[in-house]
């Protein structure tokens, strides 16, 4: 076009532009403000009904049925609720009484992997949860009507592994405690949401996060440190519940000198990982702690780290004064298949013996004497072909392990369980897994460290064409498999036993479903719209029984089930009860 003809072109589209309106400008927020801005606008009133929750009716949560006081339902981690309203019979009548929609909007942290993966708290009618991203709720529980909304600020560029995620609450003296992904514990006023206190207790700028639900004994609140894939060091810490104040804090890493330090080599220790990103559980009468620790780092490569790697892939037990050691068990000696040993610890009576039953990701199911930490037995639950575990001194013969060219393992990078959690009926004396079916193929890498940023040494990769899930029933004395129900995906949601002699179990489809405790049938399906990654609690208000559970799928997807990475995304609480 000659220059000419471009200038009068150029002169009739300022003309044009100058006689159109102006376009309004959409940002990604119509207004900007700040969140404690937007936390006064939602500001509400609970009941005080928090007020009176104590140590001692924590202790005593099973007595109370209606209630739903801890993560796990009580300090034992059984996730089973004495509730019978709703039971084998009538199950199939089962009808949602109520949804929550939490609708994120606005700019996310990580958005490709947030996820709801909570627990809900109920306490007299008063539901709390929270949700990825720094948010929690109070509603009520017969409605789901909002009482009051708290939003954390989360900064966009926090490193997060693995997932924009948060599983749930603590509640004593009044209190709500919530961990936030950029490694803040807060205590809010259970009534209004208002923050009491906040502390830093996880460094993001090492590439520490933080996700589980804290753990209230006594008079402080606990609570532990996420990102072992960074090379950080794990931790776990108490804080007064009333001032804030930090009690003790306990590394599951030790340094030179210490017990267990000759299982790291050279400085490898400060970058060990053994983070504590699950809940623990708690016995009060022999007044101990259980809490399992995740993978060393780097996840793979085993060769800068030689030994045990004390105390990664174990179940530890200290007093919650202190915070100090008095048995562990490791699982996964030298662990080079990101086993993490976190999963809950789930404590029981049987043949007059004091129990503790962990499902571990390395795919056996762990049953130990919880006074000494003895193994009483250890079975396989899933394909586990990394090495074999003698069943009686769980000793660890290693079979396959990742190489540079890789090698094809059982269980792929999930585990055979990822972190959801199982669950146990005094009923019926079983123990109920979500299991994930899955092998990978484990390659090592060399890996410079650098803080904040991922340390693995070396990748896996999902064999896809072969995986799938179980809920499986195990009697915990012989390990005995009872019965096994087959998903088409990995199970990917926590289990609830009932009185009712049901198990409650959520699927990556979006099903939310029913079996029979005793012999694993599927009485009742309901579609709740978005993969369900979260850990479903019963209640009850004037005799009528709730069951809810989030429905949100996403977090580490391209870890556990990459064929669904495109599935619907969801932020619902989905609440049943019958007609």
């Amino acid at each position: 076009m000659p220059a000419r003809l471009r200038g009068i072109s150029l002169v009739v589209t300022l003309l044009l532009a100058a006689c159109m309106p102006p376009l309004e400008r959409f940002p990604v927020s119509r207004e900007a403000q700040p969140f404690d801005a937007a936390n006064a606008r939602l500001a509400g009133t609970a009941p005080p009904v928090a007020a009176t929750v104590t140590f001692e009716r924590l202790v005593n949560a099973r007595s109370e049925p209606q209630n739903w006081l801890t993560y796990y339902g009580a300090y034992d981690a059984q996730r089973y609720s004495p509730l019978d309203e709703i039971d084998r019979g009538n199950v199939a009548q089962l009808r949602p009484a109520w949804i929550f929609q939490s609708g994120l909007i606005g700019l996310v942290a990580d958005p490709s992997d947030y996820a709801f993966e909570a627990a809900p708290l109920v306490v007299d009618g008063v539901l709390y949860t929270t949700g990825p991203d720094g948010h929690v709720w109070a509603l009520d529980a017969r409605t789901g009507g909002m009482l009051w909304h708290y939003r954390h600020a989360i900064p966009l560029d926090v490193p997060l592994c693995c997932g924009n995620v948060n599983r749930g609450a603590a509640i004593a003296q009044g209190k709500v405690f919530v961990v936030t992904p950029n490694g803040y514990l807060v205590a809010l006023d259970a009534a209004t949401g208002k923050p009491v206190w906040t502390q830093v207790f996880a460094d993001v700028r090492a590439g520490e996060s933080a996700s589980l639900a804290p753990l209230v004994v006594k008079d402080m609140v606990l609570t532990g440190s996420s990102g072992g894939e960074y090379g950080v060091r794990g931790h776990i810490d108490a804080f007064d519940i009333a001032t804030g104040e930090r009690r003790w804090r306990r590394y599951n890493v030790p340094k030179p000198g210490e017990p267990g330090s000759e299982s790291w080599s050279g400085d490898s220790w400060q970058r060990g990982g053994g983070t504590a990103w699950i809940t623990g559980s708690y016995d009060p009468e022999l007044d101990l702690v259980y809490w399992g620790t995740g993978n060393p780092g780097p996840v793979f490569d085993g060769s800068v780290r030689e030994g045990a790697n004390l105390f990664t892939n174990s179940i530890i037990a200290f007093r919650p004064d202190d915070g100090k050691l008095v048995w562990y068990f490791q699982m996964t000696p030298h662990g080079m298949w990101d086993y993490d040993g976190v999963n809950e610890n789930i404590l029981f009576e049987q043949g007059g013996r004091r129990l503790l039953a962990h499902f571990d990701k390395n795919g056996h199911l762990y049953v130990l004497d919880r006074t000494n930490g003895a193994l009483v037995l250890a079975t396989p639950f899933a394909r586990a072909d990394w090495g074999e575990v003698d069943p009686r001194t769980g000793h660890v013969t290693v079979r396959r392990v990742p190489t540079p060219g890789g090698t094809e393992i059982c269980p792929g990078p999930a585990g055979a369980k990822e972190w959801p959690h199982a669950a146990y009926s005094p009923r019926t004396g079983l123990l109920y897994v979500p299991v994930v079916e899955q092998c990978g193929t484990f390659k090592t890498a060399d890996t410079d460290f650098g803080e904040s940023l991922p340390y693995w040494g070396g990748d896996v990769e999902i064999v896809k064409e072969r995986q799938w899930g179980h809920v499986k029933a195990f009697d915990p004395l012989s390990g005995r498999e009872v019965w096994s129900w087959r998903g088409e995906h990995p199970m990917l949601g926590s289990l609830l036993a009932t009185a009712g002699d049901l198990v409650f179990a959520g699927e990556p489809t979006g099903a939310f479903s029913a079996f029979d405790a005793h012999t694993g049938e599927k009485l009742w399906s309901f579609q709740t719209g978005s993969g369900i990654h979260s850990s479903p609690v019963a209640y009850s208000i004037d005799g009528k029984q709730y069951v809810a559970v989030h429905s949100g799928w996403g977090g580490w997807i391209k870890g556990f089930a990459p064929e669904l990475y495109g599935a619907p995304r969801g932020d619902a609480l989905v609440v049943f009860a019958l007609p």
